[in-house]
């Protein structure tokens, strides 16, 4: 797509978001021609849904959709994908001889599929492999707690049968953690920006000692903190869109989580007692991103890990070009 033709169809997918959530959103993407769209441009089609997703706050089965166009596997409505548990970004699925264990997530749409896709390690030499297994083969369990609304379930299973697929699934499963982990980074950050907005907001409003407290020094370095937080990490997270390798990933996702985090803590301080308030909607964009940090790693465990592996290496990678 060339520059007119994508501010065309992220204009659609914005009034997507602003309108639908759920099912409704995934129809809604599926006329618009998004699952087309991420099959012949993945990092464009990403880039242009998981930021309105975000600052919307809506959920979709795009994250499905994404890791299953990675994996080579035509993703319907009647798949799901298993994805890593909270926290880690290994393959949910564990293959031992002909027998499946499965510790993993899914989307809303794995409780209404048929088939889910699974990526499991063979216990012979650690190599890939993609198994496809029936829903009720799984036992899912709502993943309650700080964010609800998302709809995640737990999905575990500890002797599935199946008929063991060619090995060699690891390229495409690394590209698809690489290509996850983008898209989240994408909502991580457009989250972080409606928190900004938010905060911007109430400062502008809010009246005290006689003036807005959008006035006062510690306020605006607060807001200018956030948003050197998220355009910091914005900036890397295109980087990797425009030249996605797994180290940059990795960064750019635990950068976006820390920035986001910044946003939270920051904003909370100028939004002050309304902020914690149900009715005012800053904390369902806290709670989002609080659980999307955890997915595909967190900002926490990417940086120890990437660390780790630097120190094993004793290789830094490659320097964006500038």
């Amino acid at each position: 797509m060339d520059a007119s033709e994508i501010e065309l169809f992220e204009r659609s997918v914005r009034q997507a978001t602003e309108r639908h959530s759920g099912d409704a959103l995934d129809g809604a993407l599926a006329e618009l021609g998004w699952p087309d769209a991420l099959a012949d441009d993945p990092p464009t089609a990403v880039s242009v849904l998981f930021p309105l997703q975000g600052a919307a706050n809506v959920t979709s089965s795009a994250l499905d959709e994404v890791v299953a166009t990675a994996l080579g596997v035509p993703p319907t409505s009647r798949e799901a994908v298993v994805l890593p548990a909270l926290g880690t970004r290994t393959a949910p699925g564990d293959a031992r001889g002909h027998r499946l264990s499965v510790r993993g997530l899914g989307t809303a749409r794995l409780q209404r599929g048929v088939r889910a896709v699974v990526v499991a390690t063979r216990d012979s030499n650690g190599s890939f492999t993609i198994v496809t297994v029936s829903t009720t083969d799984l036992t899912l369990r709502p993943v309650e707690g700080i964010d609800p609304d998302l709809g995640l379930v737990e999905a575990t299973a500890d002797t599935v049968g199946f008929e063991p697929g060619p090995d060699g699934a690891g390229n495409a499963w690394s590209a698809a953690v690489v290509l996850a982990q983008l898209a989240l980074s994408h909502e991580i950050l457009g989250a972080a920006r409606s928190m900004l907005a938010l905060a911007r907001e109430h400062a502008l409003d809010r009246i005290q000692f006689g003036q807005p407290i959008a006035r006062f020094q510690a306020v605006r370095h607060r807001l200018a903190e956030t948003l050197v937080a998220i355009e910091g990490a914005d900036a890397l997270v295109l980087a990797t869109n425009d030249s996605p390798s797994p180290e940059l990933a990795t960064v750019a996702k635990s950068l976006a989580g820390r920035a986001a985090l910044t946003a939270a803590r920051h904003c909370q301080q100028v939004l002050a007692g309304i902020g914690f308030t149900a009715e005012h909607p800053f904390h369902r964009y806290y709670r989002r991103i609080l659980l999307l940090d955890q997915l595909f790693g967190s900002a926490h465990g990417l940086t120890r890990d990437f660390g780790e592996e630097l120190l094993q290496s004793r290789q830094l990678p490659a320097l964006l070009p500038l």
